[in-house]
């Protein structure tokens, strides 16, 4: 798939000896292609052109590919959506897509779209609008259509035409979920008709579009059963499949984002209509969408992500060097994750332990996790195998020393963790980073026992490791900047959103969620009960409630957390009376099956009715209402906020939000912590804290930020702009 790359943004012809014209995508300036409305517009002439040189007899057949070595297309120009604050203005230019896609489909040669690597967003749907569409069996070569992730629909035939290729069932997973479908089972459920080696790509896209001038035509799209045609077929059908979807939309959001519910509105309207028609509501529902503070919310934190996943500001990320071989010290399930996810992308794994029963846990481990990726299709059995075989363990150092990196994540304890920091720097190479797994304990601290202490960097996973997005890369006093950014790169490379802090108590999200747990043990003091409490952080779009979170993270760790934060800020970190009492019942949450919830083989079964005898509880008919259950969880949570960025912990607002976001769940369709602060403005927060002051006590008063900003009618992101 080589060829010279084009001067211009826009696409490329040429017409071979046997009249395929092949349109090539690949703009210079970037490193993927995007249908920016410049592209499309050079796209539609060269289309309209094809037109006419198919009508004469100059081409037969068109191939639309891309010349990048990675990517097919990677969508629609998000910069461009974001500047979109109307309606009209949104379905105007869906309409321009649209038209330009309604000209590559109104061809009269047969057309393929050759797609190698990721297709994305209006990718796909520009694969969609040709007659045939083959893909390469890269590992890279993934089709998804992520819109419903930005808060909008795909707008330029996506929505319209999957279902008629694929079928309901099947094109509604696609478009409520954004997910990716690798190359085979592209196949299987008929977005493509053919997977094709990708080491002679180009040539076998060459025969097959060869074949259909040649041979004629093809049937194209899903194999559908009696059964399924009758359920996705027939309008009794179609009710079902759309209710059953609706009922998991509302199930998995709580009705708070609107996008997937319009995607089913349209696509329940659009079924069994003209293609023009189907075509207009789309259209309108795009212009809707991106109208909605919600999709607003959703643009911010891509962007967000974005910049964290360029490393914006990231002192040396630019050259920092490939990590190939891992060392993990620790093989506890924290141990196991991490060997697992980087054994995923390719890196080599060996695992220590002062017992063998340890190490066999850990492997036991990652293999299981391996094992529910082939499961759930995410995996072939070969490439699991393929992966399981880079990890190995033992009780020595055996391998440390070729190690660009070691992560420890032993118990939590300063001097275990010092200990083993200082026999692996004795083992390893003398370039090695090494990388603590705390949560809690200070990484300065840490580093005093080492020779080469600019080596040590903090990152901080978050359990589950192979669910949980974020890492918190952190920078001690003497961590170097190269130290740092192999540290943050690596992140990036396994797929995670890293957010660099600054060493400190709790670091970044577990001194936020501190005071938010902590005051569900406040309330729950006062008589508040725990469906009530867990209640109303569901309802502000939390992914649980507070009590639910301490039984999946653990009391004993969670109570472990409040300690370290009670002992470096005091009295307003004191632990609530019904936390501390809790700790003395020997309840663990989940894993020890009885916590603020009993469990019965991992699966909930409700509260415990006897935690409140047990507990001494006042009665919940006297306890905190609803909305002051809300406003004193987040409050909380925004206040010690305040405190991180006046503290220097992070430098922005934003990575206070990414980090909350990613790392406990915190609403995406409220932008972020700090951005929903902005939203009630931070003169209504003060007031709203004062008042808890008065009428809780002293853990409310306002961190000076917040008096600031008030002071200056300032918000947070305007105080504190930018990520880094």
């Amino acid at each position: 798939m080589i060829s010279p790359r084009p001067s211009v943004a826009g696409p490329t012809q040429d017409v071979d000896p046997d009249g395929v014209a092949w349109i090539c995508f690949d703009d210079p300036g970037r490193s993927v292609n995007v249908l920016s409305q410049d592209v499309l517009t050079r796209f539609q002439e060269l289309l309209l052109a094809a037109r006419e040189d198919a009508l004469s007899g100059k081409i037969r057949g068109v191939v639309i590919w891309s010349g990048k070595e990675k990517g097919f297309m990677a969508g629609a120009d998000v910069e461009a959506i974001r500047e979109v604050d109307d309606p009209l203005q949104g379905e105007t230019a869906s309409r321009f897509g649209q038209s330009v896609f309604r000209t590559l489909e109104d061809l009269p040669v047969p057309t393929v779209a050759a797609v190698h690597g990721a297709c994305m967003g209006g990718g796909v749907e520009l694969s969609l609008a040709c007659r045939y569409r083959v893909a390469s069996d890269h590992d890279s070569t993934r089709f998804s259509l992520p819109e419903v992730q930005l808060g909008i629909l795909p707008g330029w035939g996506g929505t319209t035409r999957l279902p008629r290729l694929l079928g309901l069932q099947a094109a509604l997973d696609m478009l409520l979920t954004g997910k990716s479908v690798p190359a085979a089972k592209a196949r299987k459920v008929g977005l493509v008709e053919k997977v094709l080696p990708a080491a002679i790509f180009r040539e076998a896209t060459r025969e097959f579009i060869l074949a259909r001038i040649e041979d004629g035509p093809m049937v194209t799209g899903a194999t559908r059963g009696f059964g399924q045609r009758l359920l996705e077929d027939t309008a009794p059908g179609r009710r079902i499949v759309l209710r059953q979807a609706r009922k998991q939309v509302m199930k998995s959001t709580g009705g708070h984002y609107p996008a997937p519910l319009k995607i089913l509105e349209v696509v329940g309207a659009s079924l069994g209509r003209p293609l023009s028609q189907a075509l207009a509501l789309e259209a309108q529902a795009l212009g809707e969408l991106l109208g909605t503070k919600v999709c607003r919310e959703l643009l911010h934190i891509y962007f967000l992500r974005e910049a964290a996943r360029k490393g914006a500001g990231i002192e040396g990320l630019e050259t920092t060097p490939t990590v190939s071989r891992l060392g993990v010290v620790g093989a506890g399930v924290m141990g196991g994750g991490i060997a697992h996810l980087a054994a995923s992308h390719g890196v080599g794994v060996r695992i220590r332990d002062i017992r063998h029963e340890a190490v066999s846990g850990a492997l036991a481990h990652a293999g299981e996790l391996f094992q529910k990726g082939v499961e759930r299709r995410r995996l072939t059995r070969r490439e699991a195998d393929l992966a399981m075989e880079r990890i190995s363990g033992g009780l020595d150092y055996r391998g440390f020393r070729e190690a660009e990196l070691v992560v420890e994540a032993v118990v939590e304890r300063l001097d275990v963790k010092r200990q083993v920091l200082a026999e692996v720097e004795a083992v390893v190479n003398p370039t090695t980073v090494l990388a603590t797994n705390t949560s809690t304990l200070s990484v300065n601290e840490m580093a005093e026992v080492l020779e080469r202490p600019q080596l040590l960097v903090g990152m901080h996973f978050f359990n589950p490791v192979h669910r949980m997005p974020l890492v918190e890369v952190i920078r001690g006093k003497a961590s170097s900047p190269d130290a740092v950014a192999l540290v943050y790169a690596q992140s990036v490379k396994w797929g995670k959103v890293p957010v660099v802090v600054r060493d400190g108590p709790g670091f970044l999200v577990n001194r936020i969620l501190g005071p938010y747990l902590n005051e569900a043990g406040h309330l729950l003091g006062e008589g508040a009960s725990m469906a009530e409490i867990d209640r109303e952080a569901v309802a502000f779009g939390m992914p649980m409630g507070p009590l639910r979170l301490m039984d999946e993270v653990g009391i004993d760790v969670a109570s472990h957390a409040g300690a370290v934060l009670h002992e470096a800020f005091g009295s307003r970190m004191e632990p609530a009376a019904a936390l501390t009492a809790l700790q003395g019942t020997g309840r663990t949450g989940r894993k020890g099956e009885l916590g603020f919830y009993r469990y019965s083989h991992g699966k909930e079964q409700g509260p415990d009715p006897d935690l409140l005898e047990l507990l001494e509880l006042p009665n919940s008919a006297n306890g905190p209402g609803a909305d002051a259950i809300r406003a004193r969880l987040i409050l909380a949570m925004i206040n010690e906020g305040a405190r991180t960025l006046q503290d220097g912990i992070v430098a922005s607002a934003g990575e206070v939000d990414l980090a909350m976001i990613m790392g406990t769940g915190f609403p995406p369709f409220r932008g972020g912590l700090l951005r929903f602060a902005d939203e009630l403005h931070p003169r209504m927060v003060l007031s709203r804290l004062q008042e808890l002051e008065k009428s809780v006590g002293p853990r409310f008063a306002p961190a000076p930020l917040v008096e600031e900003l008030a002071r200056i009618d300032a918000t947070f992101y305007q105080r504190y702009p930018g990520i880094r």
